[in-house]
């Protein structure tokens, strides 16, 4: 099976997340996660269900302002996102990156057409469809709601611009040009052709649809897409995927996260929505239960397979001086959800005698938490995004409060009871071969 698997599915999988579309979608997307993390303290700040908070939030004043900066640091993800995979592609193909990162902005622009109602702020609708009113953007699609078609639009234009420049055509100006001025001409003819291209995908779905390309692209493509992804089975899938994929060596979590981003964000903002609105967090309000946090909190906190079980095991009974030295070694790291000690040290990779529990953990943390929140014994995540790095149980309290901090500590202590009988086993093992060799040692300098 080994053998199968590294010649013929390894290779096969390894081309795939190393093409230019993964590689700059998985790329690009990372350029949303400092202004989610910004955004996302500003809307606790703003929104945090204390009673006490909320009335001194209120008294100051400061909640408009604290929404202000939520809207246009969370809440323009889109725009961020297309950015940075168009970025990201040129700059795979040695080509400019910035310009061709500003065209798939522009681009984005083209064809946002807006279609929501216009609401005052004391919340009545004004306009019940703005499409054709100008002089104003539709701020709904610039955060979670365009994530589809943000990725769509920086990938295509990314692919576009940087041909035209690697075929050269261009403008080309003499060498005595100023090299900032010859670049800024060298975007003209592929920009051009971008913008004239997406102002005609704009017309033909104003023209024949009625509708903006972003809207349709919303409800054909997206809600389809993020009702599949939540569900059991999705969670199951994207739980065991990413241990699957470390198995063989291969950052199984960057893989998945980088590819699963989009949609798993767009659920996020859905839930923060509801969140910063006051409304209940349920599912029939159009909340989401498969969330970037029910990855990040419960699929590889503590470490691609939720390590920590093998922590506790290794501190309190290890028995072989090799688990004894990588526990010493994982404390800290373990801490902030790192455990590359354990994955190359133990090791876990390319281990099949822990490849049961490292796939059945996440696996079962993940589905578990599914069950516990379409149940409600845990709310569902209210969208606030944590920097993958926070400590387990305090990252479980910032996404769903108490409830799921406990929770989280319930699926940490599951994971050392799944780990070791296996852990077990392989350390009696290692420690047999230990004594063993120690024998022989000792025997030769008998000997000698």
């Amino acid at each position: 099976m080994m053998d199968y698997v590294n010649n013929k599915v390894l290779p096969k999988v390894m081309k795939f997340t190393s093409s230019r579309p993964i590689t700059a979608l998985k790329n690009g997307m990372i350029y949303t996660i400092p202004f989610i993390i910004v955004g996302s303290v500003f809307l606790i700040l703003a929104s945090l269900p204390v009673p006490s908070w909320a009335a001194w939030m209120n008294s100051t004043g400061l909640v408009p302002y604290f929404n202000q900066a939520y809207n246009f640091s969370f809440n323009v993800m889109s725009i961020i996102a297309v950015t940075g995979i168009a970025y990201e592609w040129a700059r795979a193909e040695k080509v400019d990156p910035l310009a061709s990162g500003i065209t798939g902005l522009l681009s984005f622009l083209v064809v946002l057409q807006p279609s929501n109602p216009i609401v005052s702020a004391t919340g009545k609708t004004l306009v019940a469809n703005s499409r054709g009113i100008t002089g104003w953007i539709d701020t709904g699609f610039l955060g979670g709601k365009g994530m589809i078609a943000a990725i769509i639009i920086g990938l295509i234009t990314g692919w576009i611009y940087s041909w035209f420049v690697k075929n050269n055509i261009t403008i080309k100006l003499p060498d005595q040009v100023p090299a900032n001025v010859a670049n800024s001409f060298v975007a003209l003819i592929p920009a051009a052709a971008l913008i004239t291209g997406w102002t005609l995908v704009y017309m033909f779905f104003d023209h024949f649809l009625h509708e903006g390309m972003l809207g349709w692209i919303y409800s054909v493509l997206q809600v389809p897409l993020q009702g599949l992804t939540d569900s059991l089975g999705g969670v199951i899938l994207m739980s065991m995927a990413i241990s699957f994929l470390w198995f063989f060596g291969v950052h199984g979590s960057a893989i998945v996260s980088g590819i699963m981003t989009g949609v798993l964000m767009s659920n996020s903002t859905d839930n923060a929505a509801l969140f910063k609105a006051g409304k209940a967090l349920t599912v029939a309000n159009g909340g989401h239960i498969f969330t970037q946090a029910l990855l990040d909190q419960f699929g590889t906190v503590t470490g691609a397979g939720i390590t920590i079980g093998l922590v506790f095991y290794i501190l309190f009974f290890a028995r072989s001086a090799q688990l004894k030295a990588l526990g010493a070694v994982e404390v800290a790291p373990a801490i902030f959800n790192i455990n590359e000690p354990f994955l190359f040290g133990i090791p876990l990779v390319m281990n099949p005698l822990t490849l049961i529990p490292f796939m059945l953990v996440p696996a079962l943390s993940m589905s578990l938490t599914y069950l516990a929140i379409k149940f409600g014994l845990i709310p569902l995540f209210n969208g606030v995004y944590v920097p993958w790095t926070t400590p387990a149980i305090f990252s479980g309290f910032l996404v769903g409060g108490w409830k799921t901090a406990l929770w989280q500590a319930l699926m940490l202590a599951m994971s050392f009871a799944v780990y070791f009988p296996f852990i077990r086993s392989y350390d009696n093992t290692l420690f047999k071969q230990e004594q063993e060799t120690l024998a022989k040692e000792q025997a030769e300098k008998a000997n000698a």
